[in-house]
């Protein structure tokens, strides 16, 4: 039996498609990753600024932040509670403005980005929250301008809680761009779909699913381990 279960996983036919769709599935995952952090970091503290605790004394300044915080929580929540597959087809003309295409792993980014951003703008906005009012206050006191409190005292804070809610968000891209092979977003969801599901391919569909829960282990596992090993030191 085993001798019989090697040589079938030795004949498998699909492995070089596998191959590649794994590391098209990393590559989208960590390039996604990368602009989801540049975009949805500035968009938390944005929203943690703004919001009713931060707000300045001054009513007109006051009101712009109010105006401006409603303004990007709506956006984040709009975006949010769309779901992917219909955000993926709603933003094709936009993927082909931006990168040329909707199709493979170029055209999968931008969709990617957009909707894991929104989420990963809470995450930090909720963290931020969680810092205690008086290192702000502190700050203050001291002289430091609003882009040295947050550069300087509360993103360092928030470090550990910020590598998590990155793992939490890379794990939500892998599930992301599995589902982005339904409109031919490469990757192994692409495989799965198109080998599959079409072709009726039990064991490809299988292997595929079986690769997937391994990149979100190894990644939850990589992230906890970093986060630990970062609150040990601190």
């Amino acid at each position: 039996m085993p001798g019989s279960s090697l040589q079938a996983i030795q004949s498998f036919e699909y492995w070089p498609e596998i191959g590649e769709g794994t590391v098209d599935t990393l590559i989208m995952t960590a390039l996604s990753l990368m602009f989801t952090v540049l975009m949805g970091l500035p968009i938390g503290v944005a929203l943690f600024l703004t919001s009713w605790r931060q707000r300045s004394e001054r009513p007109l300044i006051a009101r712009i932040q109010g105006w401006t915080y409603k303004t990007l929580s709506l956006l984040v929540n709009v975006l949010r509670s769309l779901p992917f597959l219909i955000l993926l087809i709603l933003l094709i003309p936009a993927s082909r403005w931006l990168v040329g295409t909707s199709l493979g792993v170029a055209g999968s980014i931008p969709p990617l980005v957009i909707a894991a951003a929104p989420f990963f703008a809470r995450l930090v906005e909720n963290l931020l929250r969680e810092v205690d009012h008086g290192v702000f206050e502190a700050c203050r006191a001291l002289g430091a301008t609003t882009r040295q409190t947050v550069l300087w005292a509360l993103l360092p804070e928030t470090l550990t809680g910020l590598l998590a809610a990155i793992t939490v968000t890379a794990i939500a891209l892998i599930g992301y761009s599995a589902m982005s092979g339904v409109i031919g977003g490469g990757g192994l969801g692409d495989l799965a779909v198109r080998y599959g599901y079409q072709r009726f391919n039990t064991p490809v569909m299988v292997t595929t699913v079986a690769i997937l829960v391994v990149l979100v282990q190894v990644v939850q596992v990589l992230g906890d381990r970093l986060v630990a090993r970062l609150s040990h030191r601190r």
